[in-house]
């Protein structure tokens, strides 16, 4: 059975096709997958919103509880890990990760960089080891999972050789540590002109509905060993 670990990060509660002010990226997220389960609705669906519900941030005794072997840990350190274990278990065990990450000042929320900084791992996700000389970090996650960036922004233009491409650092700032721990199918849809409130922000956000879906049937070619009720 296919599993999804469907999180969202924005601070807006809601979703803006069910909600005033509502949030962009959770309709787009949501929408995501309204159209999977439509398809596959045996699918197991694991929700996080790091929106609502933070992961506590990276520390110096997190740092050193997790440079310290497993068999050496103390309990204090146990415990100090205990939301990261969680938050990577949650990772290892899906085979598609969808993620609701708006832009904020040109990059994705603090909330789901706690969520990045939790699950980047030494031992888990990514190995280390100082005896192989140069390169002494391996991804460790495996297998064929893929990670969807739904985002949304107030401006135009942040889409690959847009004019202010240069300025976006949501999806290379999600994209980049999940492919240094070992997840590089990656996928992504955004609205734009969220700011304008004109028929702009309407268009932009009827194509960014219309490329999840084709990125669903991507998927749901991809992850076809599944089979449909």
């Amino acid at each position: 059975m296919t599993r999804i670990l469907h999180i969202d990060s924005s601070a807006r509660p809601g979703r803006s096709d069910q909600k005033q002010h509502g949030s962009h990226s959770r309709r787009l997220s949501a929408k995501f997958i309204e159209h999977w389960l439509a398809k596959r609705p045996e699918t197991e669906i694991i929700y996080r919103d790091v929106g609502a519900n933070p992961p506590s941030p990276v520390t110096g005794d997190w740092v050193h509880a997790a440079f310290t072997k497993p068999e050496d840990r103390e309990e204090w350190m146990r415990r100090t890990l205990r939301e990261s274990d969680q938050l990577v278990d949650e990772l290892l065990a899906a085979d598609i990760i969808v993620a609701g990450v708006p832009m904020y000042n040109f990059g994705m929320p603090s909330q789901m960089k706690a969520w990045v900084d939790n699950i980047v791992r030494v031992g888990r996700t990514f190995g280390f080891d100082r005896t192989r000389g140069d390169i002494p970090y391996w991804p460790m996650v495996t297998g064929n999972k893929s990670i969807v960036a739904l985002s949304s922004r107030g401006d135009h233009g942040y889409g690959p050789d847009g004019r202010i491409a240069h300025l976006n650092f949501v999806e290379g700032g999600l994209f980049t540590p999940l492919q240094y721990i070992g997840i590089t199918d990656q996928f992504g849809a955004a609205i734009e002109y969220d700011e304008f409130a004109d028929e702009r922000t309407e268009a932009s956000i009827h194509a960014a509905e219309q490329e999840v879906i084709g990125i669903v049937d991507q998927l749901l070619a991809k992850h076809r060993d599944v089979k449909v009720a």
